[in-house]
């Protein structure tokens, strides 16, 4: 589990921290709910990755990688546009989603361990 436990760790953190910026640290609106929808999505996704790396046998060790790639590429193109990127990012967004849903597919798929 030792890389996914530190991935996961520091993705939560960073997920509490754009979270708490959101609240206290943005006025507009529309940043605001960028900064937590990814949030929301990143902290939800890195608790899978410590479920996923220590509950789920074979078939699962895809869902790791794939909820952190999630988190880069969904959060981090939110959290990016909250913090005053070109819109364009938001393109990236939906292959983060897309991450994140093959990642529960390989959960789905898994067998759980003896």
């Amino acid at each position: 589990m030792g890389p996914w436990f530190r991935l996961a760790a520091i993705g939560g953190f960073l997920c509490v921290g754009f979270g708490a910026f959101a609240a206290h640290g943005i006025t507009d609106p529309k940043a605001q709910e960028w900064l937590k929808t990814g949030a929301l999505y990143g902290f939800v996704h890195m608790l899978a990755v410590f479920a996923a790396a220590q509950r789920f046998g074979r078939g699962a060790a895809l869902a790791p990688p794939l909820f952190l790639a999630g988190l880069v590429l969904f959060s981090g193109s939110l959290w990016a546009m909250g913090l005053g990127a070109p819109r364009w990012l938001g393109a990236i967004t939906p292959l983060g989603g897309l991450a994140f849903m093959a990642g529960w597919a390989a959960l789905a798929w898994s067998r759980p361990k003896a």
